[in-house]
């Protein structure tokens, strides 16, 4: 009999007493009949929402969840392409990003993942209102451009002029109220939380 270089092995059983006794098991029926390696350091007992398979997780009543680290990872690819200093357009940044979130909702289609969804949507709006605003560089010309969107004139300037950072000038009211979920659709940008929905109709 043959087997792969590497398996990946999930057992479920009813309480931790019962995983280490499985796990002693089959380690010992892997290593001494079959003559395998067993990875000691992958191989545990814990709870299902403490181990990921495939970017997912086990949550309770059997439904899937998205991996801690699945998360993470893919907020690292979009700080990757979201970097302030790349000297790119919004629109090519936009595109690259839904290249990216088009595939990984897709993947995570059938996790219930809705409210992670729905928070990644609103801190990728901000990395983009960050990026929109350091591209216009000097006040005047943010000032311009969160007026030319229907801010006031003197809140547009009071927020230009402000003299926050960049990521702490993308929270603020005047940058909201210019560049709406509504304004990142007109851009083009994919919403995480509306493709799930479209996937799972």
């Amino acid at each position: 009999m043959r087997f792969p270089r590497a398996t990946r092995l999930d057992i479920y059983v009813r309480s931790k007493a019962a995983g280490e006794r499985v796990l002693a098991s089959i380690t010992a029926f892997l290593e001494g009949k079959l003559h395998l390696r067993v990875n000691h350091q992958k191989s545990a007992v814990a709870f299902t929402w403490e181990r990921k398979f495939l970017g997912h997780r086990l949550l309770s009543g059997g439904k899937l969840g998205i991996a801690p680290a699945s998360l993470k990872r893919a907020k690292a690819r979009v700080r990757q392409i979201t970097r302030r200093n790349r000297g790119i357009s919004l629109d090519r940044m936009i595109r690259e990003l839904n290249s990216f979130l088009t595939g990984w909702v897709t993947y995570f289609r059938h996790a219930q993942c809705r409210s992670h969804l729905t928070n990644l949507d609103a801190w990728i709006r901000r990395k983009l209102r960050c990026v929109r605003l350091k591209q216009r560089k000097r006040a005047k010309s943010i000032s311009d451009f969160l007026h030319s969107l229907g801010v006031p004139r003197w809140r547009s300037w009071a927020t230009a002029a402000c003299g926050k950072g960049w990521w702490r000038m993308a929270l603020s009211p005047a940058a909201h109220e210019a560049m709406t979920p509504a304004w990142f659709t007109e851009q083009g940008l994919v919403s995480l939380t509306n493709r799930y929905l479209e996937l799972n109709r």
